[in-house]
């Protein structure tokens, strides 16, 4: 790419991550809809389930949104029973947080949705380039984040 074309406005980028985030979303708003679900539920269930005891300090630094935008959310994951919350062992103050059975299944049907168009989508690239994908994703991070984003994918299994 020369000088030239990086000033330019990167339309054709652009509007493939609009597409892809909306049909990536798509598939599991289906199921959260039918709970009275949005997104905001989904981001929350999906790193409380991968981050199990997270502080709610912690998911809000993830998340980047407000206490008042958490809690909102937060209150009907709980009284559904798919969050529960638990007191620190040290601070009991702190709340910990934790998906519960009925959480935890539900994660598991919204994130095969997502898996099977990520595995399908890099089933017809060439092989290695799922590495490709994920370098790439790595680096739309702010590089201020990527090592707190590496840090805490890093230690996540499965």
């Amino acid at each position: 790419m020369n000088k030239k074309d990086s000033d330019s406005p990167r339309f054709d980028l652009i509007e493939l991550f609009f597409f892809a985030y909306r049909d990536f979303t798509g598939d599991p708003d289906v199921l959260l809809d039918e709970l009275g679900f949005g997104r905001a539920h989904h981001r929350v269930l999906h790193f409380v389930h991968r981050n199990p005891g997270i502080r709610v300090s912690d998911l809000l630094d993830i998340l980047k949104i407000t206490k008042q935008s958490l809690g909102r959310v937060l209150k009907q994951l709980v009284d559904d029973n798919f969050i529960c919350q638990e007191p620190g062992a040290l601070d009991r103050r702190q709340r910990l947080l934790y998906t519960t059975e009925k959480g935890t299944e539900f994660c598991a049907q919204l994130s095969k949705l997502q898996s099977q168009r990520i595995n399908k989508a890099i089933s017809l690239m060439p092989d290695g380039s799922d590495e490709i994908v994920r370098q790439f994703l790595y680096l739309m991070i702010d590089e201020n984040d990527r090592s707190e984003v590496a840090r805490l994918i890093g230690k996540q299994t499965d």
